[in-house]
């Protein structure tokens, strides 16, 4: 792998890995810059240092990494598709995983992972899995806002203007059971006066977005992978909430 996939691959984790760190949410409490400056694609030999502190992500990059026989797990195809999804998922053995985070997040209380019965390799999954959010839906709407904002979701742009974007994207709903709702529009970043994760937005492109940041412009392929490892971790989690 050469230094500029290598570059490649970092940026890209930066991208998504920068909105929920902005907040303090997850990763280390320094992380910001490094992500931002990953996100811009300056190159950094600390790369995989400052990764490995998104201890949430971590071991779904390695999990994929080992089960494709990639060596580095920061491998841009590696961290698409512990964002986005596609076929390097297939590789990874969904019993081994589940056993390695159930390890990983002992410590975390609420998690779903006990519970289920089969593991993903993808964001969608940690989320609503090793996160204790989706046993708190019944108490009110916080959770089911932190794991709408969470998750990576996919929205069409009808609206640009110098800062932010008006999308289109399916707001997950609770009856009971996760799912996706109606198209409804929403507000979201994609540049402030010092970061810019993503390419401008022109109406009708459809991004990622991750809190309220857009983080890449998908391909069709990539917006089917994300909807279906979306709904795939709905099942597998609603197959516990159902109970």
């Amino acid at each position: 792998m050469t230094q500029t996939d290598a570059n490649a691959g970092s940026a890209l984790f930066a991208r998504y890995a920068y909105p929920p760190n902005e907040l303090g949410y997850c990763g280390p409490p320094d992380a910001g810059a490094a992500a931002a400056a990953h996100a811009a694609s300056v190159p950094d030999v600390g790369a995989s240092a400052w990764a490995r502190g998104f201890d949430g992500a971590w071991p779904y990059l390695e999990a994929i990494a080992s089960a494709i026989g990639a060596a580095d797990p920061l491998r841009s195809d590696v961290v698409d598709a512990y964002w986005v999804g596609g076929s390097l998922l297939r590789a990874v053995d969904s019993e081994g995983l589940l056993r390695a985070l159930r390890r990983a997040f002992a410590h975390q209380a609420g998690t779903l992972l006990g519970d289920v019965d089969e593991a993903l390799a993808h964001h969608s999954f940690h989320v609503c899995a090793a996160y204790p959010w989706a046993r708190l839906l019944e108490k009110g709407p916080v959770a089911l806002s932190v794991l709408q904002n969470c998750r990576i979701r996919w929205g069409t742009v009808v609206a640009v203007d110098s800062s932010s974007a008006t999308v289109v994207s399916r707001p997950l709903e609770f009856r009971g059971v996760l799912t996706l709702g109606p198209p409804a529009e929403e507000r979201v970043r994609w540049r402030t006066e010092h970061h810019q994760l993503a390419v401008p937005p022109r109406s009708g492109d459809v991004f990622s977005i991750h809190w309220d940041w857009m983080c890449e412009r998908l391909s069709t392929a990539q917006v089917e992978s994300l909807h279906a490892c979306t709904e795939q971790t709905l099942r597998i989690v609603n197959r516990v909430l159902a109970r």
